[in-house]
């Protein structure tokens, strides 16, 4: 279930902050026709930290609404107190996501022993699969590969988004875990050469704005084909680059204001993006969508 290009969806909203379903149906639509193999909601590119738990479950019934039952939609989950996220994955039990992406702790640093009873806790409590998700650059604690072999043998926990931009991270998870165990890498510029290692897919950013042309690059991958993948990737390479420019969600809500597919809403304390990268992340949209971001705007 979990392969191909996924995508961390932004979460749309309006100037005033409070969520645009009108934008989030459009959004919906755009990945069901675009390849998009499945999408996280509320994760930290939908500005998770920002949201309640009743937003999440309200986006992800929306969702499931629209797309159906054959599309997979994972809710992002995380928190700093094991107790408070096991009660956030109960909650979501009445949305029926088909798993539940859950971010290492942040900020109070927990031992690796910790984060393996952490992890054990929610899976034992939560009523979808797990995915774990190692983000050092927002938490502060890596969750190391030793670790995640423990935890894969763990009934529930199925997989991992490892957002460590290092294709031997990948190559390591790949031969301490389980046959079967899921490896998605987290790092749009690595995520090429992450799948050609072995990994199962990408969870994206860079694929809110270009979902067909990430999608491609993911399916090359797969299918082994390094010199298409590369092909396919070259045009992305300056796009993944410049979503970085600020803290994500910042550069990719801008650049789907920019394609006309959401409004130009954040929540503080994030801010909308400075004029002064708003030229760089524009030209690197430009070269990514080679002459279809105007039909997008028009569809719009």
């Amino acid at each position: 279930m979990f392969s191909g290009s996924l995508v961390a969806i932004v979460t749309p909203m309006l100037s005033d902050g409070a969520i645009d379903h009108e934008a989030w149906d459009r959004l919906l639509d755009f990945h069901a026709h675009s390849g998009t193999a499945g999408l996280i909601v509320g994760g930290s590119t939908g500005e998770s930290v920002s949201l309640s738990d009743g937003e999440v479950e309200g986006l992800l019934v929306r969702a499931r609404r629209r797309l159906g039952g054959g599309f997979p939609l994972l809710a992002g989950v995380g928190g700093s107190c094991t107790a408070t996220v096991i009660e956030r994955v109960r909650r979501l039990a009445e949305a029926a996501p088909d798993a539940l992406l859950v971010v290492t702790p942040a900020y109070n640093r927990p031992t690796q022993e910790g984060l393996y009873r952490h992890y054990a806790a929610i899976a034992a409590a939560a009523p979808a699969p797990v995915l774990l998700y190692n983000v050092p650059s927002r938490t502060a604690v890596d969750l190391l590969p030793a670790t995640v072999a423990r935890l894969a043998e763990l009934p529930g926990v199925v997989g991992i988004k490892e957002a460590v931009g290092d294709v031997s991270r990948i190559r390591e998870l790949i031969s301490a875990t389980r046959r079967g165990f899921t490896v998605l890498s987290g790092d749009d510029a690595t995520a090429r050469e992450a799948v050609l290692a072995g990994a199962s897919g990408v969870i994206s950013v860079t694929a809110n704005a270009v979902p067909a042309a990430v999608a491609a690059v993911m399916a090359a991958a797969r299918a082994g084909d390094r010199a298409q993948a590369e092909r396919l990737d070259a045009s992305l390479s300056a796009l993944h680059r410049e979503l970085a420019v600020e803290s994500n969600p910042i550069p990719v809500k801008w650049a789907l204001a920019e394609m006309k597919m959401i409004n130009s809403g954040i929540r503080l304390p994030l801010t909308w993006l400075s004029e002064a990268a708003q030229p760089r992340v524009r030209a690197a949209l430009q070269t990514a969508t080679a002459g279809t971001l105007a039909p997008l705007a028009r569809r719009a």
